[in-house]
């Protein structure tokens, strides 16, 4: 299961298949992960340095977590694709096919200028998320979007 979870800062990525369950995320923030709740994870119960902190920590690197560096991400089923976006601008994309049974991803692309900060990895993961919500399979054609599911 990939899931991420954003504030106005920040973005937690978490895949469940690496996480080997060391509870290092609850005992170094409890407030912002709890296996109790649902979500498990709750960014607006603990502050950004302290998730940072906590996040690194993960020794199975199930948890993840990058700077949102003003580019916020939507997740686009009417267009079949998640996008970034700078303002208004569109700064990156993640297409995928959709033949009711899995979520083929296709082309993940994000604009040179905003390269090396995580939003190829955002956009891959609302699809993916997108997917196994709606209980299909993710199928990763692009070789990105390959490397971060794998």
């Amino acid at each position: 299961m990939h899931r991420l979870y954003e504030n106005e800062d920040i973005t937690v990525f978490w895949d469940s298949d690496r996480c080997f369950h060391a509870r290092r995320c609850i005992s170094g923030a409890p407030m912002v992960f709890n296996f109790a709740r649902k979500p498990w994870v709750d960014l607006s119960k603990g502050k950004n340095p302290v998730i940072w902190k906590t996040v690194k920590l993960c020794p199975s690197k199930a948890l993840d977590i990058v700077y949102n560096h003003g580019v916020r991400g939507i997740f686009d089923e009417e267009n079949r694709r998640s996008l970034a976006l700078d303002g208004e601008r569109i700064v990156g994309e993640c297409d995928y096919d959709d033949d009711k049974v899995s979520f083929t991803i296709v082309h993940t692309e994000v604009d040179p200028a905003y390269s090396d900060k995580g939003i190829a990895k955002r956009l891959v993961f609302k699809v993916a998320e997108a997917a196994e919500k709606r209980k299909r399979k993710v199928v990763p054609v692009c070789s990105y979007a390959e490397k971060v599911l794998d």
